[in-house]
């Protein structure tokens, strides 16, 4: 074979490969970024059109119609998930694309497609607002300035734009937003009987703010050899400054704004809230750039937040409510551990089979070169160092070492048959090179087609799959050169010289007498089974059934099936030999594919895109009727998070009011309590158990609607999203109403919300994860049963 007889020749060349596979993937390491998932971009669109006064009916008239047949001339729309909402005074559209489509082309064909019809929209409508949905834009941290001695206005001035302004200026930070500050706000309270006293219209006072309220250039006065510039300082800040403002004129006497109105000095209407527990506070919620890492970023946001509390107050603390950094840290130290972990034990094993720690060596060099060199691909790929990646290789560490094992033990058979270390490498792997090459391509074949899979699922296991197909690449590469070459150079004493073996040797001797005397006693085991195939085929349909009905129906159920299924086989072969024997590696393949396909559908199975997870953390979403107030918003919210903070598993609980929560627009009628949990070693409830507990108590609170999210993946979204379209918005609510009391029947539908505030009901389902994994139900089946009951309804 090529590779090897050239390695073999030209050892040092090997050497200095194998060298430079190792640098550049220290190097590609040091250089990846960190994350807790991949990087899945989201081709979605949204924008939302301001326009106030106007009702839901009005805004989709005149703005959501126009524009969707604008937006009908644009490439690459996924019109069967594209959304247009209308509410009052604003119009929401979320644009799908497919995921050809570039983002920022969207973005710009969006523009574009606005701008055509910019002259047919209503003129008091706002400027169009549009940003890209992306979910790796989340805050990767959350903080509240809390105090149990000064006020939220005194709060706010101390975050904005100090504190603000230091945070934003952390590299890495995209956007820091604050929740739940109270803004100064200067108010001009008019007199009406001054004003006609005075002869001062209101149009007049309102001019003369806008007009002196400035700042504006004048001009310049030149000198012989400089010049100034003049500015008109017009910024007013005080009240008093304003009380002085000219108005108007009367008989040659001029009239200032305090003859007629009364300035005060106060704060704007507060339209959100923040609460740590039952404190007051301020919130910010910090959002990384893209293409920086987590965990680097919240890392440098801990240490200028331990800069800024020093400066602080006494008595104002920080509270960091969410950390992304942490969580980021903990799952990708757990998939290294493992990974760690299993090259180890893979080395421990061959060195047990093999009995040469220089046979081990040489074999498992495989593996530290195969995982370092894999990072190279991870990072020219543009990947980052996520749970999907490091599972890939996690996967891989005992596969890598395969072909390595493959290669050594024939090189060392040719030794025991008398050839020389030089000739047996060459021979040895000339002989094997075509098999293993075989093996380890039918695994690329396997793993890199799924790189190419569309939609979200591809590019959430693209770093999984190519991970894993260029690590057993280079694994082959090292086994063909690598290996050999030390074969070659680097002889085995153990093999040379038998008399001298050390006591590790001669257990490890022993362990492989028993191995071969076990191994013998399964060649007896395998005639046995050859001879009695209808007894194998109800031992493996029988193991099979226990395995899926165990957890389904409990132990002494699976007792009772598997002494029918081996009765039954048993009767069969007995009967029947040889129908059993023709049937039965059929009956096996076929059992197996029937039990895949029904199973499932018989509610036995459930099915899921990740597994059930325990973060230590819980998500709800309070809103409260229409037309609630920010007071009455925030005593439900309160009220729902104390009954949280009753729990002992409960920590801290994180209430923000009237900001935006998933698929809905900011609203002092809507709020999200994050609760954070105990570590799960501290606790006897899981998350999913809590979650239910909560969502039976807070439900007994009146006056607003409660959805508990337990996931811990995806965020506080709805899975099933249901919207109802006609041209009579009163049968549509009725029919709306219906049907969510249809849908409240389904098994495993929880949080049932119904929204009239636009002009289409909308129906918003839950699925628990947990009850629909124990019934054997799929979010689609869900949903698939929602289609049901609405066409079901008259």
């Amino acid at each position: 074979m090529f590779i090897s007889d050239f390695a073999i020749r030209r050892p040092i060349v090997t050497i200095t490969a194998m060298l430079a596979l190792v640098a550049f993937g220290v190097a590609a390491l040091l250089n990846l970024q960190t994350d807790e998932f991949p990087d899945v971009q989201q081709p979605v669109v949204a924008l939302t059109i301001p326009y106030p006064g106007a009702s839901p009916e009005t805004v989709e008239r005149e703005i959501i119609d126009p524009l969707e047949e604008a937006f009908s001339s644009i490439s690459g729309v996924d019109w069967s998930k594209t959304e247009a909402h209308a509410t009052d005074g604003l119009a929401t559209f979320v644009i799908f694309f497919d995921f050809e489509k570039d983002l920022q082309q969207a973005s710009q064909d969006v523009r574009d497609a606005i701008s055509t019809k910019r002259a047919d929209l209503p003129t008091e409508m706002e400027e169009p607002i549009l940003s890209r949905l992306d979910p790796g834009v989340l805050p990767v941290l959350s903080i509240a300035l809390t105090s149990n001695t000064v006020s939220a206005s005194t709060l706010t001035r101390l975050v904005d734009p100090d504190i603000l302004r230091e945070l934003r200026s952390v590299p890495g930070v995209a956007e820091a937003d604050l929740i739940g500050g109270v803004q100064r706000e200067l108010s001009v309270y008019l007199r009406p009987a001054d004003l006609q006293a005075a002869g001062v219209s209101v149009s007049q006072v309102v001019q003369a703010l806008g007009q002196q309220n400035l700042a504006a250039p004048v001009g310049r006065v030149t000198g012989p050899l400089d010049e100034f510039s003049i500015r008109l300082r017009g910024r007013l800040d005080t009240p008093e400054e304003f009380q002085k403002l000219v108005v108007g004129q009367r008989n040659g006497e001029l009239i200032r704004l305090g003859q007629v109105a009364t300035v005060v000095d106060g704060t704007e209407e507060q339209r959100d809230a923040a609460f740590y527990n039952s404190k007051q506070a301020v919130g910010i919620d910090v959002k990384k750039a893209k293409g920086y890492s987590t965990t680097q970023v919240t890392n440098l946001l801990e240490q200028r937040i331990a800069q800024i509390e020093k400066t602080l107050p006494a008595g104002i603390q920080f509270e960091v409510v969410q950390n992304a950094g942490t969580r980021v840290s903990a799952a990708v130290r757990n998939v290294q551990e493992a990974l760690v972990e299993g090259a180890l034990l893979t080395v421990l094993v061959v060195f047990l089979f093999l009995n040469s720690w220089r046979s081990t060596v040489i074999t498992g060099l495989a593996l530290p070169v195969s995982v370092l060199a894999s990072f190279i691909a991870v990072w020219a790929f543009g990947f980052t160092l996520n749970t999907m990646s490091l599972l890939g290789l996690s996967l891989a560490i005992g596969i890598l070492i395969d072909d390595a094992i493959v290669v050594r033990e024939n090189i060392v058979r040719h030794i025991e048959m008398g050839e020389d270390h030089y000739a047996a490498s060459q021979s040895g792997t000339d002989e094997i090179g075509l098999a293993v090459a075989a093996t380890t391509f039918s695994i690329v074949a396997v793993f890199v087609p799924v790189a190419f899979m569309y939609g979200v699922a591809g590019q959430w296991f693209k770093p999984f799959a190519l991970t894993i197909a260029c690590a057993v690449l280079v694994s082959l590469f090292v086994s063909f050169s690598l290996d050999p070459m030390l074969s070659a150079y680097w002889a085995d004493p153990q093999v040379e010289e038998h008399q001298h073996r050390n006591p590790v040797s001669r257990a490890l001797e022993k362990f492989n007498h028993w191995f071969d005397r076990t191994a013998d006693r399964y060649k007896g085991l395998v005639a046995w089974a050859l001879d009695h195939r209808g007894a194998m085929v109800a031992i493996a349909a029988g193991s099979f059934i226990a395995a899926v009905i165990i957890p389904w129906k409990g132990m002494l159920t699976a007792a009772a099936v598997i002494i029918g299924v081996v009765a039954l086989a048993w009767i069969l072969t007995r009967r029947w030999p040889r129908l059993s024997r023709t049937l039965s590696g059929l009956g096996v393949v076929a059992a197996t594919m029937a039990a895949i396909v029904i199973l499932p559908k018989m509610g036995v199975l459930g099915a899921g895109f990740v597994p059930v997870s325990d973060r230590s953390e819980i998500d709800v979403i309070v809103q409260a009727p229409p037309g609630a107030n920010l007071d009455y918003t925030v005593q439900k919210t309160l009220e729902m998070a104390r009954i949280a903070r009753d729990h002992p598993e409960v920590a801290y609980t994180y209430s923000t009011i009237g900001t935006a929560i998933p698929m809905h627009s900011p609203s002092v009628d809507q709020s999200l309590i994050y609760i954070r949990l105990v570590p799960k070693s501290e606790r006897s409830l899981n998350q999913e158990a809590l979650g239910r507990i909560l969502r039976n108590e807070m439900r007994r609170v009146s006056g607003a609607d409660v959805s508990v999210f337990t996931s811990g993946f995806g965020g506080a979204y709805k899975q099933i999203q249901m919207q109802l379209q006609g041209p009579d918005a009163t049968v549509l609510t009725s029919l709306a109403e219906r049907l969510a009391a249809v849908v409240r029947q389904v098994p495993g539908a929880v949080d049932v919300g119904l929204s009239t505030r636009g002009q289409k009901p909308e129906l918003e389902v839950t699925v628990d994860r947990g009850l629909a994994g124990t019934l054997g139900v799929t979010v689609g089946e869900i949903a698939q049963s929602l289609r049901a009951a609405f066409a079901g309804i008259d």
